[in-house]
C-alpha cells in the first residue's frame, strides 16, 4: 500500500518528540511492507532508508501556514499514486486531509494535541469574537473529512466523532536500540559514587524540570549527598533548572543530544525522572494527554521510572512493578521517591519490570502493527 504521511512543521531526523515519531513511524509501517512516503523538513543528516523522504515545510516556515500546502501536498500525493493520506495534527494544519479528501482516499489524523479547546483557552475566546468562530469550523470539518484518527486518547477529540473512527494507541521507544548496557559512549561520565536522575526532554514548563533540580537541592542541603544528575536537552526552562542546583555537585547539563546518542545515556543512569507539572500547561486541563516518549524510553533502557502519580501516568507505569509515583501536592514528595530508589536492589526490579511492561505494550513495533491492520481495513473496506 502507498502512503503519504504529511509532517511539515518537523523536522527528520531530530531530537525532539514530533521528529522521533515521524521517523519511528514511517519507518516502522515500511518495514511492515508498505511503500512510504513522508513530506517532511530535513534534518542536518540523511534520514533513514526505507522510506521515501519529500522535502517540504510550512510557507515561511510558519506552522500556522500549513493549510497553504494543500495544493502540492495534493499534487505529491496523485503524483506518488497515494492510497492513504496521514497527517500529524496540528491547530492550522489540514494540508493532508483535504488532499486526500480532493483525491477521494481515505485520511488519517495522527492527534497528540487537543482538537477540542480547553476552558479559558486564548484561542477559543479570539474564535467567539469574531462571531463566526472560523477556527472551530476549520477543525471541524477537517474532523468530518478524516476517516481514522489515530492519538493516546479520545478525550482530546470532538465528542461527535465516531468512536468507531478511532484507534488509541499510545507512542513509543525503539526496544532494540534503547535497552540495558547500550552501546556507544554516554553524554556525560558517570561516577560511580553517585546514583544518577537522569531527566530528557525539551524543557518546557510543563516538564517539571525545575522539580527535579530543587528536589536535588533539598536532599544536598540536608545531607544526603548520593544523588547526582544529568539533564539531556534544552529549552526555556533550562536556566530555571540550572539555578535550581547550582551548588549540587554531580548535577550536569548535557545540552541537546542527538537522539541516536541517547541510548547509551540514559543505560548509564540509574533512574528516569519525568516530574510533570499539568497546572503549567492550560490544555492538560482535558486529560492528560501526552503519550511520554521519555517515559517508554526510560523504561527500554531499564530504569525505574518516577513520575508524578496522574490517573493516565499511573496506566503506563505501575506504582510498586516499575517505577514509582508521587503525589505531586505533596512539596516533599520527589524527594523521599528518590531516597527510596537509593536501594540498588529495588531499582534492578523495578526496572527490569519496567523494561518487560514496555516490549510488551509500549514498543514502536506494536504502536505500527496495530495501525498496520486498521491502515489495511480502510483500504480493503
Amino acid at each position: 500500500m502507498r502512503l503519504l504521511y504529511v509532517a511539515l512543521d518537523q523536522t527528520v531526523p531530530g531530537a525532539l518528540g514530533g521528529s522521533v515519531h515521524v521517523e519511528a513511524v514511517a519507518v516502522g509501517l515500511a518495514k511492515l511492507g508498505h511503500e512510504v512516503h513522508v513530506a517532511t523538513q530535513p534534518g542536518a543528516t540523511p534520514p533513514p532508508g526505507g522510506v521515501v523522504w519529500h522535502a517540504m515545510g510550512p510557507p515561511a516556515g510558519q506552522p500556522a501556514l500549513r493549510w497553504a500546502r494543500a495544493g502540492a501536498i495534493t499534487k505529491l500525493a496523485r503524483r506518488i499514486g497515494a492510497q492513504i493520506v496521514m497527517e500529524r495534527y496540528y491547530n492550522f494544519g489540514g494540508e493532508g486531509v483535504l488532499a486526500a479528501n480532493r483525491l477521494g482516499v481515505p485520511a488519517v489524523l495522527e492527534v497528540n494535541a487537543p482538537i477540542v479547546d480547553y476552558p479559558g483557552s486564548t484561542k477559543a475566546a479570539i474564535d467567539r469574537a469574531l462571531i463566526v468562530q472560523p477556527m472551530q469550523r476549520w477543525r471541524d470539518r477537517l474532523c468530518r473529512m478524516t476517516s481514522l484518527f489515530v492519538t493516546p486518547t479520545a478525550a482530546i477529540l470532538p465528542a461527535w466523532v465516531d468512536r468507531r473512527q478511532v484507534l488509541e494507541v499510545e507512542w513509543g521507544a525503539d526496544v532494540g536500540e534503547f535497552r540495558p548496557h547500550a552501546p556507544g559512549r554516554p553524554a556525560f561520565t558517570p561516577d560511580p559514587a553517585r546514583i544518577y536522575c537522569v531527566f530528557a526532554g525539551a524543557f518546557r514548563s510543563w516538564h517539571g524540570v525545575a522539580h527535579l533540580s530543587a528536589a536535588l537541592a533539598r536532599l544536598h542541603q540536608a545531607g544526603d549527598h548520593r544523588f547526582g544528575a544529568v539533564f539531556i536537552g534544552d529549552g526555556p526552562e533550562r536556566a530555571a533548572a540550572e539555578r535550581a542546583a547550582r551548588d549540587v555537585p554531580g548535577v550536569i547539563f548535557t545540552g541537546a543530544v542527538p537522539h541516536a546518542e541517547l541510548p547509551a545515556s540514559l543505560a548509564a543512569a540509574d533512574i528516569g525522572v519525568a516530574p510533570f507539572d499539568p497546572t503549567k500547561h492550560g490544555p492538560l486541563q482535558l486529560a492528560f494527554y501526552w503519550s511520554p516518549l521519555k517515559i517508554f524510553e526510560y523504561m527500554a533502557a531499564g530504569l525505574p521510572v518516577v513520575a508524578p502519580a496522574l490517573d493516565r501516568l499511573n496506566r503506563l507505569v505501575a506504582h510498586g512493578r516499575e517505577g514509582l509515583l508521587y503525589d505531586a501536592s505533596d512539596p516533599r514528595a520527589l524527594d523521599r521517591t528518590l531516597v527510596a530508589l537509593a536501594d540498588p536492589a529495588l531499582r534492578r526490579r523495578l526496572g527490569a519490570a519496567a523494561r518487560a511492561r514496555v516490549v510488551r505494550d509500549f514498543s514502536w513495533d506494536g504502536h505500527c502493527a496495530a495501525l498496520d491492520v486498521r491502515l489495511r481495513a480502510l483500504v480493503t473496506g
